[in-house]
């Protein structure tokens, strides 16, 4: 049986704003912020563990402690007859030092 092809081990060189596409602000999402200092954050699907690490002390100048990744897959959505799915997209939970904030204001 073939085995998938794993994308994070690729030659390619991205940029930090490459990596972070995005923070995923939610209720939920606040209130691991607040409580014990994790932050969500959309990536590209390329980008590793210790890529994003890289990218999230570099543009916003805080020191990770680990960064827990999901890939997330596409829901199905119809319009009209035509069948279609949103893309698959990866999320990446990131834990900061104590000392560390991100404001997103």
């Amino acid at each position: 049986m073939p085995r998938a092809k794993d994308t994070t081990k690729t030659n390619l060189k991205l940029l930090p704003y490459q990596i972070i596409l995005r923070p995923i602000v939610t209720e939920k999402g606040m209130k691991h912020s607040e409580k014990e200092n994790i932050y969500t954050f959309e990536v590209n699907r390329l980008a590793g563990k210790q890529q994003i690490k890289e990218a999230v002390e570099d543009l916003f100048d805080v020191k990770v402690l680990f960064v827990n990744t999901q890939n997330r897959k596409g829901k199905p959505k119809r319009h009209g007859r035509s069948v279609g799915y949103t893309k698959s997209w990866k999320k990446a939970f990131v834990k900061l030092d104590s000392e560390s904030r991100i404001d997103f204001v």
